[in-house]
Protein backbone atom coordinates (compact mmCIF):
# COMPACT_ATOMS: atom_id res chain seq x y z
CA UNK A 1 0.00 0.00 0.00
CA UNK A 2 1.28 3.46 -0.90
CA UNK A 3 2.00 6.10 1.71
CA UNK A 4 1.94 9.59 0.21
CA UNK A 5 3.22 12.94 1.37
CA UNK A 6 1.04 16.03 1.17
CA UNK A 7 2.96 17.27 -1.87
CA UNK A 8 2.68 13.90 -3.60
CA UNK A 9 -1.07 13.86 -3.02
CA UNK A 10 -1.35 17.35 -4.49
CA UNK A 11 0.59 16.17 -7.55
CA UNK A 12 -1.73 13.19 -7.95
CA UNK A 13 -4.79 15.43 -7.67
CA UNK A 14 -3.39 17.92 -10.19
CA UNK A 15 -2.62 15.20 -12.71
CA UNK A 16 -6.06 13.64 -12.35
CA UNK A 17 -7.80 16.99 -12.78
CA UNK A 18 -5.56 18.87 -15.22
CA UNK A 19 -4.03 16.09 -17.34
CA UNK A 20 -6.78 13.48 -17.25
CA UNK A 21 -9.69 15.91 -17.15
CA UNK A 22 -11.54 14.41 -14.17
CA UNK A 23 -13.65 17.23 -12.68
CA UNK A 24 -12.60 18.22 -9.16
CA UNK A 25 -16.27 18.23 -8.15
CA UNK A 26 -16.51 14.54 -9.08
CA UNK A 27 -13.56 13.69 -6.85
CA UNK A 28 -15.05 15.77 -4.03
CA UNK A 29 -18.41 14.05 -4.41
CA UNK A 30 -16.76 10.63 -4.20
CA UNK A 31 -14.71 11.70 -1.19
CA UNK A 32 -17.66 13.06 0.77
CA UNK A 33 -19.75 10.00 0.03
CA UNK A 34 -16.91 7.73 1.21
CA UNK A 35 -16.72 9.58 4.53
CA UNK A 36 -20.51 9.38 4.96
CA UNK A 37 -20.36 5.63 4.33
CA UNK A 38 -17.83 5.23 7.13
CA UNK A 39 -19.93 7.31 9.53
CA UNK A 40 -22.93 5.10 8.74
CA UNK A 41 -20.81 1.96 9.24
CA UNK A 42 -19.57 3.25 12.58
CA UNK A 43 -23.05 4.29 13.71
CA UNK A 44 -24.42 0.91 12.72
CA UNK A 45 -21.95 -0.80 15.02
CA UNK A 46 -23.00 1.14 18.11
CA UNK A 47 -25.47 -0.13 20.67
CA UNK A 48 -29.15 0.26 19.96
CA UNK A 49 -29.50 2.57 22.93
CA UNK A 50 -26.68 4.81 21.72
CA UNK A 51 -27.81 4.79 18.10
CA UNK A 52 -31.40 5.68 18.81
CA UNK A 53 -32.56 7.93 21.59
CA UNK A 54 -36.27 7.21 21.91
CA UNK A 55 -36.43 6.38 18.22
CA UNK A 56 -34.65 9.59 17.11
CA UNK A 57 -32.36 9.64 14.09
CA UNK A 58 -28.59 9.73 14.64
CA UNK A 59 -27.36 13.30 15.04
CA UNK A 60 -23.94 14.27 13.67
CA UNK A 61 -22.23 17.62 13.58
CA UNK A 62 -19.86 18.29 10.67
CA UNK A 63 -17.04 20.74 11.37
CA UNK A 64 -16.20 22.56 8.15
CA UNK A 65 -13.05 24.49 7.30
CA UNK A 66 -12.28 26.38 4.17
CA UNK A 67 -10.76 24.54 1.24
CA UNK A 68 -11.29 21.10 -0.22
CA UNK A 69 -11.31 19.31 3.14
CA UNK A 70 -14.30 21.42 4.12
CA UNK A 71 -15.94 20.76 0.76
CA UNK A 72 -15.59 17.02 1.38
CA UNK A 73 -17.29 17.53 4.74
CA UNK A 74 -20.23 19.38 3.19
CA UNK A 75 -20.76 16.53 0.71
CA UNK A 76 -20.58 14.06 3.62
CA UNK A 77 -23.29 16.04 5.45
CA UNK A 78 -25.51 15.93 2.39
CA UNK A 79 -25.23 12.15 2.10
CA UNK A 80 -25.84 11.70 5.82
CA UNK A 81 -28.97 13.83 5.55
CA UNK A 82 -30.14 11.67 2.63
CA UNK A 83 -29.63 8.62 4.88
CA UNK A 84 -31.98 10.11 7.48
CA UNK A 85 -29.46 11.64 9.85
CA UNK A 86 -29.95 14.95 11.63
CA UNK A 87 -26.93 17.00 10.51
CA UNK A 88 -25.50 20.40 11.37
CA UNK A 89 -22.77 22.08 9.33
CA UNK A 90 -20.64 24.07 11.77
CA UNK A 91 -18.38 26.40 9.79
CA UNK A 92 -15.14 27.37 11.49
CA UNK A 93 -15.35 30.79 9.87
CA UNK A 94 -17.68 32.83 7.70
CA UNK A 95 -18.05 30.85 4.41
CA UNK A 96 -19.66 33.53 2.26
CA UNK A 97 -16.43 34.48 0.53
CA UNK A 98 -15.43 30.93 -0.39
CA UNK A 99 -14.87 30.11 -4.04
CA UNK A 100 -13.95 26.97 -5.93
CA UNK A 101 -15.43 23.55 -5.24
CA UNK A 102 -15.94 24.24 -1.52
CA UNK A 103 -18.00 27.32 -2.41
CA UNK A 104 -20.07 25.26 -4.82
CA UNK A 105 -20.79 22.68 -2.13
CA UNK A 106 -21.71 25.41 0.35
CA UNK A 107 -24.29 26.74 -2.13
CA UNK A 108 -25.75 23.27 -2.76
CA UNK A 109 -26.10 22.66 0.98
CA UNK A 110 -27.90 25.97 1.40
CA UNK A 111 -30.30 25.28 -1.46
CA UNK A 112 -31.36 21.93 -0.05
CA UNK A 113 -31.71 23.33 3.44
CA UNK A 114 -29.02 21.61 5.46
CA UNK A 115 -28.85 23.47 8.80
CA UNK A 116 -25.67 25.43 9.42
CA UNK A 117 -24.02 27.74 11.91
CA UNK A 118 -20.77 29.68 12.21
CA UNK A 119 -18.58 28.86 15.18
CA UNK A 120 -18.32 31.61 17.77
CA UNK A 121 -21.50 33.38 16.70
CA UNK A 122 -24.92 32.88 18.19
CA UNK A 123 -25.65 30.25 20.81
CA UNK A 124 -22.88 27.99 22.18
CA UNK A 125 -22.78 24.49 20.70
CA UNK A 126 -24.78 21.99 22.76
CA UNK A 127 -22.35 19.13 22.16
CA UNK A 128 -24.28 16.80 24.43
CA UNK A 129 -27.14 16.82 21.94
CA UNK A 130 -25.03 15.17 19.24
CA UNK A 131 -23.91 11.59 18.60
CA UNK A 132 -20.66 12.24 16.77
CA UNK A 133 -18.39 14.66 14.93
CA UNK A 134 -17.05 14.69 11.39
CA UNK A 135 -13.74 16.56 11.33
CA UNK A 136 -13.47 18.34 7.97
CA UNK A 137 -11.51 21.33 9.24
CA UNK A 138 -7.90 21.02 8.05
CA UNK A 139 -6.59 18.72 5.35
CA UNK A 140 -3.19 17.89 3.90
CA UNK A 141 -2.72 21.48 2.76
CA UNK A 142 -2.51 22.80 6.31
CA UNK A 143 0.90 23.70 7.75
CA UNK A 144 1.89 24.47 11.31
CA UNK A 145 -0.27 24.29 14.41
CA UNK A 146 -3.95 25.13 13.96
CA UNK A 147 -4.68 28.83 14.31
CA UNK A 148 -7.79 30.54 15.63
CA UNK A 149 -10.67 30.01 15.35
CA UNK A 150 -9.75 26.43 14.34
CA UNK A 151 -7.70 25.81 17.48
CA UNK A 152 -10.52 26.81 19.80
CA UNK A 153 -13.02 24.70 17.88
CA UNK A 154 -10.76 21.63 17.98
CA UNK A 155 -10.25 22.00 21.73
CA UNK A 156 -13.95 22.52 22.43
CA UNK A 157 -15.06 19.65 20.20
CA UNK A 158 -12.42 17.32 21.67
CA UNK A 159 -13.58 18.15 25.19
CA UNK A 160 -17.07 16.94 24.30
CA UNK A 161 -15.91 13.34 24.30
CA UNK A 162 -17.88 12.61 21.14
CA UNK A 163 -16.44 10.11 18.64
CA UNK A 164 -14.66 11.79 15.73
CA UNK A 165 -14.51 10.60 12.13
CA UNK A 166 -11.70 12.53 10.42
CA UNK A 167 -11.64 13.43 6.73
CA UNK A 168 -8.26 12.38 5.31
CA UNK A 169 -6.38 13.00 8.58
CA UNK A 170 -7.19 14.42 12.02
CA UNK A 171 -6.95 18.21 12.09
CA UNK A 172 -3.70 19.19 13.80
CA UNK A 173 -1.77 16.14 12.57
CA UNK A 174 1.21 16.63 10.26
CA UNK A 175 0.40 14.70 7.09
CA UNK A 176 4.04 13.81 6.40
CA UNK A 177 5.63 13.12 9.78
CA UNK A 178 2.77 12.13 12.10
CA UNK A 179 3.64 14.92 14.53
CA UNK A 180 0.61 15.87 16.62
CA UNK A 181 0.53 19.64 16.87
CA UNK A 182 -1.38 21.58 19.49
CA UNK A 183 -4.31 21.11 19.36
CA UNK A 184 -5.02 17.91 17.48
CA UNK A 185 -8.10 15.73 17.21
CA UNK A 186 -7.98 12.10 18.34
CA UNK A 187 -10.15 10.36 15.79
CA UNK A 188 -12.01 7.11 16.20
CA UNK A 189 -11.81 6.60 12.43
CA UNK A 190 -9.72 8.38 9.81
CA UNK A 191 -10.98 8.06 6.24
CA UNK A 192 -7.86 8.40 4.09
CA UNK A 193 -9.00 9.55 0.66
CA UNK A 194 -7.37 7.96 -2.40
CA UNK A 195 -4.23 6.94 -0.44
CA UNK A 196 -2.96 6.81 3.11
CA UNK A 197 -0.85 9.76 4.17
CA UNK A 198 2.59 9.11 5.60
CA UNK A 199 1.78 10.68 8.95
CA UNK A 200 -0.91 8.06 9.58
CA UNK A 201 1.80 5.37 9.70
CA UNK A 202 4.18 7.13 12.11
CA UNK A 203 3.87 7.75 15.83
CA UNK A 204 2.26 9.60 17.45
CA UNK A 205 0.05 9.96 14.38
CA UNK A 206 -0.97 6.29 14.59
CA UNK A 207 -2.60 6.82 17.98
CA UNK A 208 -4.35 10.03 16.89
CA UNK A 209 -5.74 8.51 13.69
CA UNK A 210 -7.60 5.57 15.23
CA UNK A 211 -8.79 3.07 12.65
CA UNK A 212 -7.47 4.12 9.23
CA UNK A 213 -9.72 3.27 6.28
CA UNK A 214 -8.40 3.99 2.79
CA UNK A 215 -11.21 4.77 0.34
CA UNK A 216 -10.78 5.29 -3.43
CA UNK A 217 -12.32 8.45 -4.88
CA UNK A 218 -11.95 7.80 -8.59
CA UNK A 219 -8.32 8.74 -9.22
CA UNK A 220 -6.87 6.31 -11.80
CA UNK A 221 -3.72 4.30 -11.19
CA UNK A 222 -1.87 6.23 -13.87
CA UNK A 223 -1.99 9.38 -11.73
CA UNK A 224 -0.13 7.63 -8.92
CA UNK A 225 2.43 6.16 -11.30
CA UNK A 226 3.03 9.62 -12.74
CA UNK A 227 3.76 10.96 -9.24
CA UNK A 228 6.39 8.22 -8.69
CA UNK A 229 5.36 7.38 -5.12
CA UNK A 230 8.30 5.73 -3.34
CA UNK A 231 7.00 5.13 0.19
CA UNK A 232 4.97 2.04 1.05
CA UNK A 233 3.37 0.20 3.93
CA UNK A 234 4.94 -3.22 4.31
CA UNK A 235 2.64 -6.14 3.63
CA UNK A 236 2.71 -9.29 1.50
CA UNK A 237 1.51 -7.42 -1.59
CA UNK A 238 4.14 -4.68 -1.21
CA UNK A 239 6.86 -7.30 -0.83
CA UNK A 240 5.63 -9.01 -3.98
CA UNK A 241 5.15 -5.92 -6.14
CA UNK A 242 8.06 -3.77 -4.93
CA UNK A 243 10.65 -6.32 -3.83
CA UNK A 244 9.78 -9.40 -5.89
CA UNK A 245 9.39 -11.55 -2.78
CA UNK A 246 6.96 -14.31 -1.94
CA UNK A 247 6.03 -14.05 1.72
CA UNK A 248 6.41 -16.39 3.44
CA UNK A 249 9.15 -17.69 1.12
CA UNK A 250 8.75 -20.98 -0.69
CA UNK A 251 11.34 -23.76 -0.38
CA UNK A 252 12.02 -26.27 -3.18
CA UNK A 253 11.18 -29.87 -2.33
CA UNK A 254 14.66 -31.05 -3.37
CA UNK A 255 16.53 -28.41 -1.33
CA UNK A 256 19.42 -29.17 1.02
CA UNK A 257 21.25 -27.07 3.61
CA UNK A 258 23.65 -25.74 1.02
CA UNK A 259 20.72 -24.29 -0.92
CA UNK A 260 20.02 -21.68 1.72
CA UNK A 261 23.37 -20.11 2.36
CA UNK A 262 25.82 -19.80 5.22
CA UNK A 263 25.82 -16.83 7.62
CA UNK A 264 28.56 -15.83 10.05
CA UNK A 265 27.49 -14.11 13.27
CA UNK A 266 30.23 -12.10 14.99
CA UNK A 267 28.47 -11.19 18.21
CA UNK A 268 28.53 -11.56 21.96
CA UNK A 269 31.13 -10.99 24.64
CA UNK A 270 31.86 -12.12 28.18
CA UNK A 271 29.25 -9.71 29.57
CA UNK A 272 26.77 -10.03 26.69
CA UNK A 273 27.01 -13.55 25.35
CA UNK A 274 23.22 -13.69 25.10
CA UNK A 275 23.26 -11.15 22.29
CA UNK A 276 25.29 -13.53 20.13
CA UNK A 277 23.13 -16.48 21.08
CA UNK A 278 19.89 -14.68 20.15
CA UNK A 279 21.37 -13.35 16.92
CA UNK A 280 22.67 -16.73 15.78
CA UNK A 281 19.44 -18.50 16.72
CA UNK A 282 17.39 -15.95 14.78
CA UNK A 283 19.61 -16.46 11.73
CA UNK A 284 18.84 -20.16 11.92
CA UNK A 285 15.11 -19.44 12.28
CA UNK A 286 15.27 -17.32 9.13
CA UNK A 287 15.69 -20.52 7.14
CA UNK A 288 19.41 -20.11 6.61
CA UNK A 289 21.04 -23.45 5.82
CA UNK A 290 24.15 -23.00 7.96
CA UNK A 291 25.06 -20.53 10.70
CA UNK A 292 28.50 -20.10 12.21
CA UNK A 293 28.81 -18.18 15.47
CA UNK A 294 32.20 -16.50 15.80
CA UNK A 295 33.43 -15.66 19.31
CA UNK A 296 36.79 -14.84 20.91
CA UNK A 297 38.61 -18.09 21.66
CA UNK A 298 38.57 -17.53 25.40
CA UNK A 299 34.76 -17.56 25.42
CA UNK A 300 34.24 -20.77 23.50
CA UNK A 301 34.39 -23.22 26.45
CA UNK A 302 31.53 -21.43 28.20
CA UNK A 303 29.42 -21.23 25.03
CA UNK A 304 30.03 -24.69 23.59
CA UNK A 305 26.73 -26.53 23.18
CA UNK A 306 24.55 -23.51 23.97
CA UNK A 307 23.26 -23.53 20.39
CA UNK A 308 23.90 -26.99 18.99
CA UNK A 309 22.45 -26.14 15.58
CA UNK A 310 25.15 -23.50 14.96
CA UNK A 311 28.84 -24.02 14.25
CA UNK A 312 30.93 -22.37 16.98
CA UNK A 313 33.96 -20.74 15.37
CA UNK A 314 36.74 -19.31 17.49
CA UNK A 315 38.90 -16.29 16.81
CA UNK A 316 42.34 -16.29 18.41
CA UNK A 317 42.44 -13.71 21.21
CA UNK A 318 45.48 -14.73 23.28
CA UNK A 319 43.16 -16.38 25.78
CA UNK A 320 41.59 -13.07 26.83
CA UNK A 321 38.04 -13.83 25.75
CA UNK A 322 37.88 -10.29 24.42
CA UNK A 323 37.18 -8.97 20.92
CA UNK A 324 39.82 -6.27 21.30
CA UNK A 325 42.48 -8.96 20.99
CA UNK A 326 40.98 -10.51 17.84
CA UNK A 327 42.72 -9.30 14.65
CA UNK A 328 40.37 -8.07 11.95
CA UNK A 329 42.29 -10.31 9.54
CA UNK A 330 41.27 -13.43 11.51
CA UNK A 331 37.58 -12.51 11.49
CA UNK A 332 37.77 -11.83 7.76
CA UNK A 333 39.24 -15.32 7.29
CA UNK A 334 36.26 -16.82 9.14
CA UNK A 335 33.92 -14.91 6.82
CA UNK A 336 35.48 -16.41 3.69
CA UNK A 337 32.97 -18.52 1.80
CA UNK A 338 30.01 -17.19 3.78
CA UNK A 339 27.20 -15.39 1.99
CA UNK A 340 26.46 -12.93 4.80
CA UNK A 341 27.88 -11.67 8.07
CA UNK A 342 26.37 -9.91 11.08
CA UNK A 343 28.74 -7.75 13.13
CA UNK A 344 28.16 -5.96 16.41
CA UNK A 345 25.45 -7.33 18.76
CA UNK A 346 26.89 -7.54 22.28
CA UNK A 347 30.43 -7.16 20.95
CA UNK A 348 31.44 -4.33 23.30
CA UNK A 349 33.72 -1.35 22.65
CA UNK A 350 37.44 -0.83 23.00
CA UNK A 351 40.08 1.76 22.07
CA UNK A 352 40.77 1.63 18.35
CA UNK A 353 37.65 -0.37 17.52
CA UNK A 354 36.61 2.04 14.73
CA UNK A 355 39.91 1.42 12.92
CA UNK A 356 39.43 -2.32 13.50
CA UNK A 357 35.99 -2.13 11.86
CA UNK A 358 37.37 -0.15 8.94
CA UNK A 359 40.07 -2.77 8.34
CA UNK A 360 37.44 -5.49 8.48
CA UNK A 361 35.26 -3.53 6.05
CA UNK A 362 38.11 -3.37 3.55
CA UNK A 363 38.80 -7.09 3.81
CA UNK A 364 35.23 -8.40 3.51
CA UNK A 365 33.36 -9.23 0.33
CA UNK A 366 30.25 -10.76 1.93
CA UNK A 367 26.87 -9.16 2.48
CA UNK A 368 26.91 -7.32 5.83
CA UNK A 369 24.60 -6.39 8.66
CA UNK A 370 26.04 -3.79 11.05
CA UNK A 371 24.19 -3.55 14.35
CA UNK A 372 24.60 -2.25 17.89
CA UNK A 373 28.28 -1.75 18.83
CA UNK A 374 29.36 -1.90 15.18
CA UNK A 375 27.12 1.09 14.47
CA UNK A 376 28.70 3.08 17.28
CA UNK A 377 32.15 2.18 15.97
CA UNK A 378 31.05 3.46 12.59
CA UNK A 379 29.66 6.68 14.06
CA UNK A 380 32.91 7.41 15.91
CA UNK A 381 35.26 6.53 13.08
CA UNK A 382 37.84 9.21 12.36
CA UNK A 383 36.94 9.14 8.67
CA UNK A 384 33.30 9.93 7.78
CA UNK A 385 31.35 6.90 6.58
CA UNK A 386 30.65 8.76 3.33
CA UNK A 387 34.32 8.30 2.43
CA UNK A 388 34.37 4.57 3.06
CA UNK A 389 34.54 2.64 -0.22
CA UNK A 390 31.16 1.48 -1.51
CA UNK A 391 30.61 -2.25 -1.51
CA UNK A 392 29.16 -4.23 -4.38
CA UNK A 393 27.58 -6.65 -1.89
CA UNK A 394 24.55 -5.59 0.19
CA UNK A 395 25.09 -3.64 3.40
CA UNK A 396 22.31 -3.26 5.96
CA UNK A 397 22.52 -0.94 8.98
CA UNK A 398 19.99 -1.45 11.80
CA UNK A 399 20.13 1.55 14.19
CA UNK A 400 17.67 2.52 16.87
CA UNK A 401 16.97 6.29 17.05
CA UNK A 402 19.90 6.99 19.38
CA UNK A 403 22.36 5.15 17.16
CA UNK A 404 20.87 6.84 14.10
CA UNK A 405 21.38 10.23 15.73
CA UNK A 406 25.05 9.45 16.28
CA UNK A 407 25.45 8.26 12.69
CA UNK A 408 23.87 11.45 11.36
CA UNK A 409 25.34 13.92 13.84
CA UNK A 410 21.83 14.92 14.94
CA UNK A 411 19.76 14.60 18.09
CA UNK A 412 17.39 11.67 18.50
CA UNK A 413 14.54 14.17 18.55
CA UNK A 414 15.57 15.49 15.15
CA UNK A 415 15.71 11.96 13.76
CA UNK A 416 12.30 11.10 15.19
CA UNK A 417 10.70 14.28 13.83
CA UNK A 418 10.61 12.74 10.35
CA UNK A 419 11.70 9.11 10.55
CA UNK A 420 10.92 8.29 6.93
CA UNK A 421 13.02 11.09 5.46
CA UNK A 422 15.83 10.60 8.02
CA UNK A 423 16.19 6.98 6.94
CA UNK A 424 15.71 7.69 3.23
CA UNK A 425 18.36 10.43 3.11
CA UNK A 426 20.99 8.33 4.90
CA UNK A 427 20.40 5.22 2.80
CA UNK A 428 20.57 7.13 -0.47
CA UNK A 429 23.65 9.15 0.51
CA UNK A 430 25.65 6.12 1.71
CA UNK A 431 24.46 3.44 -0.71
CA UNK A 432 23.17 1.14 2.06
CA UNK A 433 19.88 -0.27 3.25
CA UNK A 434 18.93 1.33 6.54
CA UNK A 435 16.51 -0.09 9.11
CA UNK A 436 15.46 2.67 11.51
CA UNK A 437 14.02 0.70 14.40
CA UNK A 438 11.18 1.72 16.67
CA UNK A 439 7.41 1.90 16.44
CA UNK A 440 6.70 1.94 12.71
CA UNK A 441 10.18 0.71 11.76
CA UNK A 442 11.35 2.28 8.49
CA UNK A 443 13.31 0.28 5.92
CA UNK A 444 15.02 2.63 3.46
CA UNK A 445 16.64 1.34 0.27
CA UNK A 446 19.60 3.02 -1.45
CA UNK A 447 17.41 3.72 -4.51
CA UNK A 448 15.13 6.05 -2.51
CA UNK A 449 12.29 3.68 -1.71
CA UNK A 450 11.10 3.48 1.90
CA UNK A 451 8.89 0.90 3.60
CA UNK A 452 7.04 1.38 6.90
CA UNK A 453 6.44 -1.76 8.93
CA UNK A 454 3.01 -2.16 10.58
CA UNK A 455 3.80 -5.29 12.62
CA UNK A 456 5.12 -5.36 16.18
CA UNK A 457 4.00 -4.14 19.58
CA UNK A 458 5.33 -2.26 22.64
CA UNK A 459 6.28 -5.53 24.33
CA UNK A 460 9.14 -5.81 21.85
CA UNK A 461 10.87 -2.87 23.54
CA UNK A 462 13.02 -5.31 25.48
CA UNK A 463 16.69 -6.19 25.60
CA UNK A 464 17.75 -8.56 22.84
CA UNK A 465 14.92 -7.78 20.43
CA UNK A 466 17.31 -5.92 18.12
CA UNK A 467 19.78 -8.82 18.21
CA UNK A 468 17.02 -11.09 16.94
CA UNK A 469 16.25 -8.69 14.08
CA UNK A 470 19.91 -8.43 13.05
CA UNK A 471 20.27 -12.21 12.94
CA UNK A 472 17.05 -12.61 11.00
CA UNK A 473 18.14 -10.10 8.35
CA UNK A 474 21.60 -11.68 8.16
CA UNK A 475 20.09 -15.12 7.60
CA UNK A 476 17.89 -13.81 4.79
CA UNK A 477 20.86 -12.11 3.14
CA UNK A 478 22.71 -15.42 3.23
CA UNK A 479 19.81 -17.00 1.35
CA UNK A 480 20.35 -14.63 -1.55
CA UNK A 481 17.93 -11.78 -0.86
CA UNK A 482 19.20 -8.30 -1.66
CA UNK A 483 19.56 -5.65 1.05
CA UNK A 484 16.08 -4.08 0.81
CA UNK A 485 14.40 -7.47 0.45
CA UNK A 486 16.16 -9.05 3.43
CA UNK A 487 15.62 -5.98 5.59
CA UNK A 488 11.94 -5.63 4.69
CA UNK A 489 11.09 -9.32 5.01
CA UNK A 490 13.11 -9.63 8.21
CA UNK A 491 11.54 -6.57 9.80
CA UNK A 492 8.01 -7.67 8.91
CA UNK A 493 8.57 -11.25 10.13
CA UNK A 494 10.24 -9.99 13.32
CA UNK A 495 7.26 -7.80 14.18
CA UNK A 496 4.74 -10.49 13.26
CA UNK A 497 6.56 -12.99 15.49
CA UNK A 498 6.48 -10.44 18.30
CA UNK A 499 2.73 -10.07 17.82
CA UNK A 500 2.20 -13.83 17.97
CA UNK A 501 4.39 -14.12 21.06
CA UNK A 502 2.64 -11.23 22.82
CA UNK A 503 -0.79 -12.74 22.11
CA UNK A 504 0.28 -15.87 23.98
CA UNK A 505 1.29 -13.90 27.10
CA UNK A 506 -0.64 -12.33 29.92
CA UNK A 507 0.56 -8.92 28.72
CA UNK A 508 2.84 -7.67 25.95
CA UNK A 509 5.02 -6.31 28.73
CA UNK A 510 6.03 -9.86 29.72
CA UNK A 511 7.56 -10.52 26.30
CA UNK A 512 11.27 -11.36 26.15
CA UNK A 513 13.50 -11.59 23.10
CA UNK A 514 13.65 -15.36 23.23
CA UNK A 515 9.88 -15.46 22.82
CA UNK A 516 10.26 -13.63 19.51
CA UNK A 517 12.77 -16.18 18.23
CA UNK A 518 10.52 -19.05 19.28
CA UNK A 519 7.57 -17.49 17.44
CA UNK A 520 9.44 -17.20 14.13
Amino acid sequence: MRLVSAEEMRAVDRYAIDALGIPALVLMENAGRAVADEVIRFEGGRSQERRRRNGAAPRWIVLVGKGNNGGDGIVCARHLADAGYDVLLLYAEQPDGWGGEAGTQRDIARRIGIPSAIYGTGEPVAWEAWDGIVDALLGTGASGAPREPYAALIREASASGLPVVAVDLPSGLNADTGEALDPCFRARITVALAAAKRGLSQHPGVSYAGEVVVRPIGIPEIAFRHADIRTFRLDAETMRSQLGLAFPPERPADAHKGTFGHALIAAGSREMSGAGLLCAKAALRSGCGLVSWAVPEGLSPALAGRLPEALLRTAADGGSGDWRMVPAERLAELAAGKQAMVIGPGMGRWPGDSAWLRELWDRLDTALVLDADALNMLAEAGEPFLRWPRKETPVVLTPHPGEMARLCGLSAKEVQRDRIESARRFAAAHGVTLVLKGAGTVVAAPDGRAFVNPTGNPGMATGGSGDVLAGLIGGLLAQGLDGPGAAAAGTYAHGAAGDRAAAARFSPGSLIAGDIVDAL
